[in-house]
């Protein structure tokens, strides 16, 4: 591993007051006085709208490991969503999941398990992370995001975009809207996305083989509508669906569904049934049903638990990272 910087030595003090500060302004949602039914209603809507489609459809499975394709304004409305998440523009988001599945719950991991679960929930931002990509790592990592203008734009303007949110709700509505349409809602929408990290590699079950820590857990997945089936998503990156089995609700799999049905989305990449055998802990069990097998092989190509060998030197060589970060992308 590189050495690290002596930036990413030192503990990320201005994340971590960001951070505290938000969780403490959040806490004025249990004062009467900031309470209102239409602030609450605001805050779920927006949580949803920018957690569930800008983060999990937009950063994750759209832009991380492009496993759908929609028309380009489409993919930049929903990633603008995604950046009102604050978590990061796309391109250090995007960046930074990548590695993470490159060297996933092993040294190098941004926020790995093997360093416990404080660490993979929320230390990994605050506290000296050398594994949290550089801006130079960011653009090797992140090619694709990298080379376009307006995903450059959003990165260096992320947090504008919340202050600018904020005093649209309070135009609107006032401090009650500020404090459940911002603050409680990041906060909520916080430990969603934490919990992946988290939880999903800590407790749950496994139906592959990944070679990490991965888990299926049922309670995350609800929260992340859907993120929370990690073991099948460590198995198949690439796949745009995570609940693979009939019981394992993914609801960004079932909007996905809805808009490739109205012709919105298309390319929806799938595992084929060899590849779910082959990875398959035990093949007591289907994980996906037999009504779908047709489409999945058409969506997926032949054994795609390797990239080709034109895609991994290109992957390679753009990123200069070792050659299990094309796993992340397109495996």
């Amino acid at each position: 591993m590189k050495a690290s910087s002596p930036a990413r030595s030192r503990s990320n003090l201005s994340t971590g007051l960001g951070l505290l500060f938000i969780h403490l302004v959040a806490l004025l949602a249990f004062v009467p006085a900031f309470f209102s039914w239409n602030a609450v209603v605001a805050a779920a809507i927006l949580g949803y709208v920018t957690g569930g489609i800008g983060v999990t459809l937009g950063y994750h499975r759209m832009l991380t490991h492009r496993s759908l394709q929609m028309p380009k304004l489409l993919e930049y409305a929903i990633t603008f969503l995604g950046v009102l998440a604050l978590q990061g523009g796309p391109i250090a988001w995007v960046a930074t999941h990548r590695r993470h599945h490159a060297r996933s719950d092993k040294e190098g991991d941004p926020h790995g398990m093997d360093r416990g679960f404080w660490w993979a929930h929320v230390g990994w931002l605050y506290l000296p992370n050398p594994a949290r990509p550089t801006i130079a790592e960011q653009r090797r990592l992140a090619p694709d995001l990298s080379a376009d203008p307006f995903y450059r734009f959003l990165d260096k303007t992320a947090t504008l975009w919340q202050i600018a949110l904020a005093a649209l709700l309070f135009a609107i509505g006032g401090w009650s809207l500020v404090v459940w349409g911002i603050f409680a809602r990041l906060v909520a929408t916080y430990h969603i996305t934490w919990f992946v990290n988290s939880a999903s590699h800590l407790t749950g079950y496994r139906t592959f083989r990944t070679g990490d820590l991965s888990t299926n857990n049922w309670w995350v997945a609800l929260l992340a509508w859907g993120e929370g089936w990690h073991n099948n998503h460590h198995a198949f990156p690439f796949s745009a669906r995570h609940g693979l089995r009939w019981f394992e609700l993914d609801l960004t799999w079932f909007t996905i569904r809805v808009l490739k049905l109205v012709g919105i989305v298309r390319n929806v990449k799938l595992p084929t049934p060899a590849m779910l055998s082959r990875l398959r802990v035990s093949d007591s069990t289907d994980p996906i049903g037999e009504n779908e097998r047709g489409a999945q092989g058409q969506n997926a190509s032949p054994i795609q638990d390797a990239l080709s060998s034109a895609t991994r030197s290109f992957v390679n060589s753009v990123t200069h990272e070792p050659a299990s970060i094309t796993h992340a992308l397109s495996r």
